[in-house]
């Protein structure tokens, strides 16, 4: 009979998976950064790419901390998410709009992020690993503020000049009501 694996198994199985995530996502802040018309949302991904470097490094430390070979193991979920987000930069919006949905491309990627470093931290504080755990929480704090950064450009302004955008198009194309609202039932019959 094989041997059961412990939370320590798999809590490095969970560090191998958020160091591959993190290593994603150093390449895909970039091209978020790449894709946003707002300075402040640009300057805000540019930002957290370089947090997200130094937290490889952080993770890094983590696995010297446990005597464990750093190494990542692919991680579909944020894959997934990065893909996501690969398709909404291929949609044609206007710019207001393509901000507002990076910044909820950017937050799917933080909440994937938080969900693990706080799963991560409290491992590693019920395994006693207290230096993992001082290291990951650090992390978790910058996942949290990146978080918060991302919604309060939302609040701030991209999201209402992306719902203006939409009304300003609207009262162009001057759609009749009935028509809107047909095309809204047709969408709703589909889900």
């Amino acid at each position: 009979m094989a041997e059961k694996g412990t939370l320590q198994d798999a809590f490095i199985d969970e560090l191998r998976d958020t160091y591959d995530a993190e290593k994603q996502l150093t390449k895909a802040l970039g091209k978020l950064a790449k894709a946003a018309s707002s300075p402040e949302l640009r300057e805000a991904f540019e930002s957290h790419l370089e947090e997200t470097r130094a937290q490889v490094d952080r993770l890094e430390q983590v696995f010297e901390s446990l005597d464990e070979k750093v190494r990542g193991k692919h991680c579909d979920g944020i894959a997934g998410i990065i893909e996501e987000g690969k398709a909404i930069m291929d949609e044609d919006f206007d710019d207001a709009t393509m901000d507002a949905c990076l910044i909820a491309a950017g937050q799917r990627a933080e909440h994937y992020e938080m969900a693990a470093y706080g799963t991560l931290v409290a491992w590693a504080q019920a395994m006693g690993h207290t230096q993992a755990a001082k290291l990951l929480q650090q992390t978790l704090d910058e996942e949290k503020a990146a978080d918060e950064k991302l919604s309060g450009l939302a609040e701030d302004g991209i999201n209402q000049s992306a719902a203006d955008a939409g009304y300003a198009e609207r009262d162009e194309e001057a759609v009749p009501v009935a028509s809107t609202s047909r095309k809204r039932a047709q969408k709703s019959a589909r889900r």
